[in-house]
């Protein structure tokens, strides 16, 4: 009796997070994998096999195009992000001498994720703007006469938005990867006659990899999959590869190309988390 009630809840305890992933996540990819290949007939669509979609998102230059700012975008937003963050973190773990000051400015961080996406996104609309606080700072000081529109609605705008909005997805791994490293490491390091840039090449950046890995593939999936943002500031650059899926979904109501988009979406997403995967799988087995 023991034993089968033993069995019934590990069955139990398995199985509801496997329901969950079945019905949540499973079906709906299941449903949008069968529609890729259904048809557009107005006014709706009809079921049928045909790789049409995808032969269209690969051979149409304005999706093709979309594909490659969507991509780029995020890669910019990515690399910035980690320009940014690994300097910081690397500093409050290694040069802050005051958990104090480190625990606040870690907070301070952290503290974005609090806040409303949407309110985080439309500040850079309001700083950037023509009436904005950037160009009211530049007439007030002389350098400009008259409000410039060339800081918001462009890729500059997008990328400076997602970066501010993501970058917190970049400071946390890494400084979860820099504060696992032994400080005697560094100490051995300069035993052996290393001086600190080659301590931090040799010992350091390679034991924070994984850190940096988890970090790019949050901040480049996340920028990849967002519409908000470059809907707010991007102007004619910020139809990016979300925003066309919304709009198939929506107003042009093409749900088989929507859904193709969407697919080669999770694609490229899946293969960024598994490249990601096995560069910390290879950086972890290095390092032991």
């Amino acid at each position: 009796m023991t034993a089968l009630r033993r069995n019934l809840s590990g069955a139990l305890v398995l199985g509801i997070p496997l329901a969950w992933i079945v019905l949540f996540m499973l079906v709906p990819y299941g449903i949008i994998a069968t529609y890729s290949f259904w048809v557009k007939a107005y006014p709706t669509f009809k079921p049928a096999f045909q790789f049409g979609n995808y032969v269209t998102l690969f051979t149409d230059p304005q999706y093709v195009q979309v594909l490659l700012r969507t991509l780029k975008i995020s890669v910019l937003v990515s690399v910035t992000s980690l320009l940014l963050a690994y300097p910081f973190a690397y500093w409050l773990v290694f040069r802050c001498r005051w958990p104090g000051v480190r625990t606040w400015l870690y907070m301070a961080v952290i503290a974005p994720l609090w806040v409303s996406y949407l309110l985080r996104a439309y500040i850079w609309k309001t700083i950037l703007g023509t009436e904005g606080i950037l160009n009211s700072f530049l007439m007030w000081a002389g350098i400009t006469d008259a409000p410039s529109d060339i800081f918001l609605y462009n890729q500059f705008a997008m990328v400076l938005t997602l970066t501010y909005i993501f970058i917190p997805f970049m400071v946390m791994p890494i400084y979860t990867a820099l504060e696992r490293i032994p400080p005697n490491l560094a100490e051995a390091s300069a035993d052996l006659g290393m001086n600190p840039w080659r301590t931090f090449l040799k010992v350091t950046l390679p034991l924070s990899m994984p850190g940096i890995a988890a970090g790019f593939t949050l901040t480049f999936c996340l920028s990849f999959g967002d519409f908000i943002a470059p809907f707010l500031v991007g102007g004619p650059d910020g139809n990016l590869i979300a925003s066309v899926i919304q709009t198939q979904f929506g107003s042009a109501l093409n749900w088989p190309l929507g859904s193709a988009l969407s697919i080669v979406m999770l694609v490229i997403v899946l293969s960024i988390v598994s490249l990601s995967d096995r560069l910390e799988r290879n950086t972890t087995t290095g390092g032991a």
